[in-house]
């Protein structure tokens, strides 16, 4: 490794040492009794290299002969990952001491978890892919189950574990195929064997990779596992799942499909439409049922997923573009309404049914405003962000000639409105019961209300980011 190749990686050289150390710190001076000091170290750490990486980097670099890259596009998705991530920390702390669930491990395995999806934006080449997903998913893992004594926790962790061992087979697969009719396993590589024609194994290849990789992302039909743990897992791990690794699995995709299969984009294009349509159709309908929030906001997870690929299937910068905002946004529409939901309770115990936010409204007015705000964001009601955020990946469809897409996304999203407003009604409309306690921290309360104002204020110029996800999208986009 030269110097050069050390100071491209040192941001998450900086992060898994601080994670060893950390486990080292917890098992030598008490164990549990170090995890809110280890959560606000690590949260801290998070937000100063997010802050390192946004304002220290410019250009292009690659590390390791092409295997690390090191690029505006990996930067954005990076600082967005490590902010979410750091967010969620801080958001679940409360929450994880109320519950006796304050394990030292959470934070650790919180951070090697983003280390891996660090590593998952700036692959280069097949074998880096793998490595950083893989790392993000064996954290994943054990987070999910991270409430021993719940049957549903132990079998959310299972079920996640099962599942995501057959899509990494099936990512694998993929790999092997790309890798035997490639000769290579640089993205680089690949793009130049591209021009010599497109033998078929490889387009098969290419097929079982986008379908490991939409598990990940929690894309139908490969959404089975998203549900259940998102049910199951502790409410800030939930949290946690439903942010960065979103946007992790988003960027990645979007690294695979332009960076190592850019030279066929008719051939990707019309996979990853059809994952689109059907994640927003099904996450949309399939919402409407649920009476559990955490179910109905992994069904959400499932739609929001669908929307943002509508901009992949663009096959454009301004695609690529549209996919970067949608997940900034959304992942800031749904930290506010987990800070909602981790406060949710009644006689000191969590709840997270739906109708038990009858008349929320009357004894938390400006908590029920708050939540209105970032429903009909995640609706996408204008003039609120979230329909910017859709209105984005809309026009990236239509200016790339697939105005059925565009028209299917409209559909979807009037059919999840639905579920949204429905929140809405039961808080002001709903009957007149005893309804549901909202005790927040500090944190808590400021994430809400920051969400909502982000939701509103962020209509006037994007806070900036939509000059920083165009930068992004052009290195990507050649």
């Amino acid at each position: 490794m030269t110097p050069a190749d050390f100071s491209t990686v040192l941001p998450e050289v900086v992060l898994a040492t601080a994670a060893m150390v950390a486990l080292m710190a917890g098992v030598y001076t008490g164990k549990d009794r170090t995890a809110p000091m280890m959560t606000f170290v690590m949260a801290g750490l998070m937000l100063l290299l997010a802050v390192w990486i946004g304002l220290g980097g410019s250009g292009e670099r690659t590390a390791f002969g092409g295997m690390f890259i090191e690029d505006p596009f990996s930067r954005f998705a990076k600082v967005v990952i490590l902010g979410s991530a750091a967010a969620v920390l801080l958001l679940g702390q409360d929450y994880m001491q109320r519950r006796d669930l304050g394990r030292f491990e959470f934070p650790i395995l919180v951070a090697l978890s983003v280390t891996g999806m660090m590593m998952m934006v700036s692959a280069g080449d097949l074998m880096a892919l793998y490595m950083g997903l893989e790392l993000q998913s064996l954290a994943l893992y054990v987070v999910a189950s991270l409430r021993r004594d719940s049957p549903k926790s132990t079998e959310a962790g299972l079920k996640y574990f099962v599942l995501g061992a057959l899509s990494s087979g099936l990512l694998l697969y993929g790999v092997s195929l790309v890798y035997g009719f490639a000769g290579t396993t640089l993205f680089s590589g690949i793009m130049q064997t591209l021009n010599d024609g497109v033998p078929l194994g490889l387009l098969f290849g290419l097929v079982f990779m986008l379908s490991g990789l939409a598990f990940k992302v929690s894309a139908a039909p490969f959404h089975m596992w998203t549900p259940d743990v998102y049910e199951g897992s502790p409410t800030p791990v939930t949290a946690f799942f439903s942010t960065a690794p979103k946007v992790a699995a988003m960027a990645l995709i979007a690294r695979v499909v332009h960076d190592a299969f850019g030279g066929i984009p008719g051939d990707w294009r019309q996979v990853l439409a059809a994952l689109a349509v059907v994640s927003m159709f099904l996450g949309s309908v399939a919402a409407i049922g649920q009476r559990d929030i955490k179910r109905m906001m992994a069904y959400s997870s499932i739609g929001h997923m669908g929307y943002a690929m509508v901009g992949l299937v663009a096959g454009t910068a301004a695609g690529v573009q549209a996919m970067l905002l949608y997940m900034a946004i959304y992942v800031t529409m749904n930290i506010g309404a987990f800070a909602f939901i981790l406060s949710m309770e009644k006689d000191g115990r969590p709840v997270t049914t739906i109708d038990s936010l009858n008349m929320f409204a009357k004894r938390e007015p400006l908590k029920a405003f708050a939540v209105l705000i970032l429903m009909f964001s995640l609706a996408g009601v204008p003039p609120f962000i979230g329909f910017f955020a859709k209105f984005y990946v809309l026009m990236a469809a239509v200016k790339a000639g697939m105005v059925w897409l565009a028209v299917l996304t409209v559909l979807a999203a009037v059919i999840g409105a639905y579920y949204y407003m429905r929140i809405v009604y039961y808080m002001y409309f709903g009957k007149e019961t005893d309804p549901v306690e909202s005790r927040m921290d500090g944190v808590q309360w400021a994430m809400l209300m920051g969400a909502a104002a982000f939701n509103v204020l962020g209509v006037i110029n994007m806070f900036g980011l939509e000059p920083l996800a165009a930068l992004a999208a052009e290195t990507l986009v050649r």
